[in-house]
């Protein structure tokens, strides 16, 4: 069951670890990398994330999820934290090889159940320096902590802010460690964030 009563945009940040950034062999962003996931493809705990049959390679990316609870508009970076309802773990599921073939995002990370979020929203949370882990049937694939990024959590919500109105019930993905690689039917991947919880998935099998 999805935290949230009223998801809505899910504005995502792309190459906002350094590691991450080097494993995928890419320079880091003079400003935050911006991309969109789209509401259907939200999950919550528990729901299966269902690897489609067009793709071979989908990838778990293990994040940090930023909830918006005011509608704000061009706010300055030391103000921006209180636009924040609070946080949610969260993974960015990605079809690596769609990505590539398009070298675009839309297609490879909007499918739906690419989204899952969870397992509650924290509001009482410092998120400048917390342990972000992603763990793989029990096996902890990406560690990394969120004072690792290129672009902490304050500056996203305020760069976003200056873009388009960000409204109650959306969602900051804020980008992921290093270490990703490939799911597999059956996997239970989980992301278990510092004071927030576990967020865990079931991949499906595959669509026919």
């Amino acid at each position: 069951m999805l935290p949230l009563e009223r998801p809505g945009k899910i504005l995502c940040v792309g190459l906002n670890y350094r590691a991450h950034a080097e494993e995928q062999g890419a320079r880091l962003p003079e400003r935050p990398l911006l991309f969109a996931k789209w509401p259907t493809a939200l999950i919550g705990p528990g729901d299966p994330i269902v690897l489609p049959a067009i793709t071979s390679e989908v990838d778990y990316e293990g994040e940090l999820g930023v909830v918006i609870g005011t509608r704000v508009k061009g706010v300055a970076a030391e103000q921006a934290l209180a636009a924040v309802r609070g946080y949610v773990c969260a993974n960015d599921v990605t079809a690596r090889d769609l990505q590539r073939k398009d070298g675009r995002f839309t297609r490879a990370k909007g499918f739906n159940t690419f989204c899952p979020i969870g397992p509650w929203i924290v509001t009482d949370l410092d998120p400048a320096d917390l342990e972000v882990r992603c763990e793989v049937n029990e096996e902890v694939r990406q560690l990394g902590r969120t004072s690792d990024m290129v672009f902490d959590v304050a500056t996203l919500v305020s760069y976003i802010s200056h873009i388009m109105t960000l409204l109650p019930g959306d969602i900051i993905l804020t980008g992921t460690p290093a270490g990703v690689s490939p799911l597999a039917d059956k996997d239970v991947v989980s992301v278990q964030i510092q004071g927030i919880g576990t967020l865990a998935n079931r991949v499906a099998p595959l669509e026919v």
